[in-house]
């Protein structure tokens, strides 16, 4: 088996939880002008960018609902939350034509929550060899798009892969 030894990860898990507000209610709350990442919003749900995204497309799904797990969330918003999670997945084919997509979540610190109080789930696109050197050696991720431009991008194929019969989008 080989190895990967991380030094530059040990401060993220020996820091104490952060008291700053959660970013998730955060970009709910905040008005959806051309400087949000917020893409499109739903009756529980709501889709925006990852601000530090592997991979152009990164998208996370989050329910406005301020809570830890899909346990602790009702029915109705983890069924919300997979009809959503489709239509990123059309939307992700649409634009960048993926050979693959990564869903997932990390439920607690111990299994990587970078915000364990507020979940949420990461659909990732993913290509052959999209990981190279630079990930590797130099610790950087190469991410050719502008947020911005993935934003408008995603925004539009949303709308037309969520369809009319996907649910009323909140205002």
């Amino acid at each position: 088996m080989d190895h990967v030894f991380t030094p530059w990860r040990y401060s993220y898990l020996v820091q104490p939880p952060s008291a700053a507000e959660c970013v998730f209610c955060a970009a709910a709350s905040a008005p959806d002008g051309d400087d949000s990442l917020v893409i499109r919003r739903w009756e529980h749900n709501f889709v925006l960018l990852n601000l530090y995204p592997y991979n152009n497309g990164h998208l996370l799904v989050a329910p406005y609902a301020h809570v830890a797990s899909p346990a602790a969330a009702t029915a109705a918003q983890r069924s919300e939350m997979m009809e959503v999670t489709a239509a990123c997945e059309r939307a992700l084919r649409e634009v960048y034509g993926p050979e693959g997509i990564n869903l997932g979540m990390n439920l607690g610190r111990a299994a990587g929550a970078g915000v364990e109080s507020h979940y949420h789930l990461h659909i990732l696109p993913r290509w052959f060899g999209d990981t190279n050197f630079m990930t590797i050696t130099a610790r950087a991720r190469i991410i050719p798009e502008e947020l911005q431009v993935t934003r408008v991008r995603l925004r539009d194929a949303l709308g037309r892969a969520a369809g009319p019969g996907s649910g009323a989008p909140r205002a």
